[in-house]
């Protein structure tokens, strides 16, 4: 047999951690602290002792998955506004489909049966496309953040945990991630919702301004609102078809 190139290793050894950093965050999704490494294995699909050459300790996966999470950290805040709207739309046929409660999600307001189901079809597309539309750059980008949330729950774990300002991590490692999360998502969120606009260039990016501190605990707050209302969601498994009405019932 030919022995593999470093390539090859490297190739492997990447996708094992990822492989492993996703079961962690489905693992911590349900256990929280309690997650052990056993449990991860279990998860994986893997041997504790594959999992243990790569992590010795929970603490040094728990940060290793914040980080790599961080790295998609502000892809939500830029996203084409498009891509939004499509997600939207596609979420919005889905639950028409028979699975939504006549009240619509939440309680909020169902569209008008009229009594006829082939003239209300026949309509559905351009209704769902006008509703989309009505997202501003603010709701938009929190119906595209709570559809991240549902595919990678890594991501969702890091800005639960931001919330709690990372306390589950040692100081030493806790306060490099704040500071990174206040300039990389929080500040730019704030330049969003102080203009309403989505943030280009340096904006994008934390900029070189400090925002007011009134503008930063907007972001705090809106993002802890989400979090929130996201929990419920994603243990029903209905997170990206629930986002839109999310975003309605906290009326970004």
């Amino acid at each position: 047999m030919t022995p593999r190139t470093k390539e090859q290793n490297d190739e492997i050894r990447l996708r094992r951690l990822a492989q492993i950093r996703k079961a962690a965050a489905d693992v911590f999704l349900n256990k929280g602290p309690l997650l052990e490494i056993r449990d991860v294995a279990a998860q994986a699909g893997l041997g504790y002792g594959t999992v243990y050459h790569y992590y010795s300790n929970k603490g040094d996966l728990l940060q290793d998955l914040l980080w790599d999470a961080f790295e998609r950290a502000g892809d939500w805040l830029v996203a084409p506004l498009e891509a939004t709207l499509e997600a939207t739309i596609e979420a919005s046929r889905a639950s028409a489909s028979g699975k939504a409660p006549a009240g619509g999600h939440f309680g909020l307001p169902a569209a008008e049966d009229t009594g006829n189901s082939a003239s209300a079809d026949s309509r559905s597309g351009s209704s769902e496309t006008a509703a989309a539309a009505e997202l501003g750059p603010v709701a938009a980008a929190g119906v595209r953040l709570l559809q991240l949330w549902a595919e990678d729950h890594a991501l969702y774990l890091l800005f639960k945990m931001a919330g709690e300002n990372f306390a589950s991590l040692p100081e030493a490692r806790s306060a490099t991630l704040s500071a990174a999360f206040h300039r990389e998502v929080l500040a730019p969120l704030a330049a969003l919702l102080e203009t309403g606009r989505e943030p280009d260039g340096a904006a994008a990016s934390g900029g070189n301004a400090a925002e007011p501190p009134y503008q930063l605990q907007r972001a705090e707050m809106l993002l802890a609102a989400l979090v929130g209302c996201a929990s419920i969601s994603l243990r029903r498994g209905r997170l990206h078809e629930e986002a839109g009405d999310i975003a309605r019932l906290l009326k970004l």
